[in-house]
């Protein structure tokens, strides 16, 4: 079985700064894109940040300039460094890997699993 457990989160002022972790653990064959994506309060889903092997990082609009993602592939780990916050950035936040994984003791083949999110409140 392959785990994502997503930390870091909490309430923050406008204008103020947070990091989120992310760590991946289990069957874990190979790990190539690792990044983030997070959900408001209504059901649209958006992809924030994502970080492949090489370290070549990819950003949406809304937070470039302002998020950070950056990842240890030793530990398979992923980090979001979050600055000037707004209330917009209000969401509960998931962490994301897609690579070779197992389950359950299968054969490796290639997956994408998230974690179960780390809620990040931006409010005064």
């Amino acid at each position: 079985q392959v785990e994502l457990v997503e930390s870091g989160g909490g309430l923050v002022q406008p204008g103020g700064s947070l990091s989120l972790s992310c760590a991946a653990s289990g069957s874990i064959f190979r790990v190539d894109d690792m990044g983030w994506w997070r959900r408001g309060p209504g059901p649209e889903r958006e992809v924030v940040a994502s970080i492949a092997s090489d370290g070549s990082t990819t950003y949406a609009d809304s937070v470039k300039g302002r998020f950070s993602i950056s990842r240890d592939n030793a530990k398979n780990t992923v980090h979001l460094k979050m600055n000037s916050l707004d209330p917009e950035d209000t969401a509960l936040y998931h962490c994301y890997a897609r690579g070779e994984f197992s389950e359950g003791g299968g054969h490796y083949r290639l997956r994408e699993v998230w974690g179960q999110g780390t809620l990040v409140t931006v409010s005064s």
